[in-house]
């Protein structure tokens, strides 16, 4: 009886449902996944410290040698210097993560928190101010904060269009009826959700390229000692937080031009 109920009530609302309903979703959605992003390694709830830009982290393997390289004994010294360090760092748009021995995360903003919970031993080449150093001087998170305050103000324009509504026609019947929604608001919409776009585009790839650089560089310096790796949870929210602002877009576009070629068919 009350899934009848409920499939009773779908069944009433979906046919007020609006186009413009749909754009707010995804909106929202976007939303949510770049705050996502931009909580990353900022406290040790669960999965955050999973959210990671890019991680540095102490681990023994064989050696790189090159031609290129003046002294590759220095792997040696490296790996004398590093003994049985095992820290892992993860560093977010706000905060840093450590692990020192396999244990829990500690997260925070502050570097220098962390560093005074470890030892020496643990961190001996001092990834922590690396990653300290990779936070504060290359991440740039004001954009993707920018596209999230623009993706919220369209979401609001969005909430202004009209829905269905019930009117009285001339033999006074009742229809329901849909009004175009105002062709300025439409286009302001269309102008932030695109603006919020492509800030976020440019942060995204801003983050991969940036992400990826500083990490093979760390790992060639830590040769034989130091890994390193790219958040892949990060690169997901990012992107796909970018690819649902573009279907705004393109669904506000869509709109917009269906509206006037509706009016320029009905003027004829």
């Amino acid at each position: 009886m009350a899934n009848l109920r409920f499939a009773a009530g779908m069944q009433r609302l979906i046919p007020f449902l609006g186009y413009h309903h749909i754009l707010m979703f995804l909106i929202v959605a976007g939303i949510i996944l770049l705050s996502l992003l931009l909580a990353g390694c900022s406290s040790t709830s669960p999965g955050i410290p999973n959210i990671f830009l890019i991680s540095l982290y102490y681990q023994s393997y064989p050696p790189s040698f090159d031609p290129a390289q003046v002294d590759p004994g220095v792997t040696t010294a490296i790996a004398n210097i590093v003994g049985q360090a095992q820290l892992e760092v993860r560093v977010g748009y706000f905060g840093i993560c450590i692990n020192p021995d396999g244990g829990s995360f500690l997260c925070s903003n502050n570097a220098s928190s962390l560093a005074s919970q470890v030892s020496v031993d643990q961190d001996p080449l001092n990834l922590i101010w690396v990653a300290s150093t990779f936070k504060d001087s290359i991440i740039f998170p004001y954009l993707i904060i920018v596209a999230m305050v623009l993706a919220f103000i369209c979401f609001i324009l969005l909430a202004t269009f009209p829905g269905w509504h019930e009117e009285t026609d001339e033999r006074g019947s009742e229809r329901d009826v849909k009004p175009f929604p105002s062709r300025p608001v439409s286009q302001v919409a269309l102008a932030l959700i695109f603006v919020a776009s492509v800030f976020v585009l440019v942060s995204v790839l801003w983050q991969h390229t940036a992400s990826v650089a500083a990490s093979t560089i760390a790992q060639d310096l830590g040769n034989g000692s130091v890994k390193s790796g790219v958040g892949t949870t990060a690169m997901i929210l990012g992107w796909f937080g970018f690819a649902l602002f573009i279907i705004v877009t393109i669904g506000l576009l869509v709109m917009i031009l269906s509206i006037s070629l509706l009016d320029r068919l009905t003027d004829d």
